[in-house]
């Protein structure tokens, strides 16, 4: 071992292990509603107001505010009416982002990242040692059915639904225009959850239409609270992608699917997708690539680790899909990465 410099710091290191604070930092301001009463404010608010407004402690509310300014999620300025404080306002990432009247708000991605995924991560070294997912620790709930622990209850479905709602309108058009899917008329979106991914497609593909296939209480669900009678592009078909018959189609969409499932059930779904796909027609996967020479990006390794701790699945390389691809039938197999979380493959029958 080389010899270690006295003035070495661990600045990384101090940074990793103290991650968790910025996150339940932010976690809290949403929870609480920070970022709405201060979009709703027609001026800046001091602590003092906003504890008020909120019903918490003054002072725990002006750590609070203090730390979301440090994080730079809020805009700091004296307080013009002398007193020896300052007041709070928010930056444009917040309001853009973190308000629940924002169209582009993670509001719901940061509610089920707090309130399942982090409960889930406590439990991560078990989930290492043991290679399985954490449902039963964390909820007290079997996962020898994964969506049944995933839904286990209406409002943990419709959480989940918004998660996910939140993400396409984010990085939907991103992945949906990758590729020229003009061609394809027909398209199946498997596990299509909210439909923000297929209102993404009939919004960027008119000449399409777009069927959201999911279980039969997703499928209400979106019908319920997401697609408004308007959208007729987009249809609807109830059912379980693993069981029952897949319609024939020209082009099938499996966004963020795979990477629940084992390499097994992967194929075997894409093996019935081949089946089921018209001649010419294919399959676009939208998943977050791990590169080839296992180094990054960082943010698909922990997406991976997530995978362990939430489903049966993993994050996996281009060269991984593509070969499931090819054995299940597919050819011409084009990857490409977007630049941002999550990557596109579109292969052809």
């Amino acid at each position: 071992m080389s010899e270690v410099k006295e003035d070495l710091y661990p600045k990384k290191i101090l940074e990793y292990m103290e991650g968790y604070l910025v996150s339940k930092t932010l976690f809290t301001a949403c929870e609480l509603g920070v970022f709405d009463l201060l979009q709703d404010s027609e001026r800046p608010l001091s602590a003092a107001e906003v504890s008020k407004c909120l019903d918490t402690s003054e002072d725990g509310m002006d750590r609070l505010l203090s730390a979301c300014a440090g994080l730079e999620l809020l805009n700091t300025q004296p307080n013009t009416h002398g007193q020896k404080t300052v007041v709070y306002s928010n930056t444009q990432m917040s309001s853009v982002f973190l308000t629940k009247s924002s169209p582009r708000s993670l509001f719901h991605s940061i509610d089920y990242n707090s309130n399942t995924m982090y409960l889930c991560w406590h439990y991560l070294t078990h989930a290492v040692r043991e290679g399985r997912n954490q449902y039963e620790k964390a909820f007290g709930v079997s996962s020898k059915d994964l969506f049944e622990a995933m839904y286990r209850s209406e409002e943990e479905m419709l959480k989940f639904m918004q998660l996910m709602n939140s993400i396409w309108n984010i990085c939907g058009k991103d992945v949906v225009t990758t590729f020229d899917l003009s061609s394809f008329k027909s398209v199946y979106d498997l596990g299509g959850c909210s439909g923000a991914l297929a209102r993404q497609c009939v919004q960027h593909y008119p000449d399409c239409t777009v069927t959201i296939f999911d279980l039969p209480r997703v499928v209400q669900m979106c019908q319920e609270q997401f697609i408004s009678s308007g959208d007729e592009q987009i249809r609807f078909h109830e059912g379980d992608f693993f069981k029952d018959t897949l319609p024939e189609a020209d082009l099938y969409i499996l966004a963020r699917i795979l990477h629940d499932w084992t390499n097994e059930r992967s194929l075997e779904l894409l093996t019935k997708i081949h089946k089921s796909c018209r001649a010419g027609g294919g399959v676009l996967l939208v998943e977050a690539l791990l590169s080839e020479d296992n180094r990054g990006p960082l943010t698909a390794q922990l997406y991976s680790l997530n995978m362990l701790v939430q489903t049966e699945g993993r994050e996996r390389k281009g060269s991984e899909y593509a070969a499931l691809l090819t054995t299940a039938g597919f050819t011409s197999v084009n990857i490409h990465r977007t630049g941002k979380i999550y990557d596109s493959i579109l292969a052809l029958k």
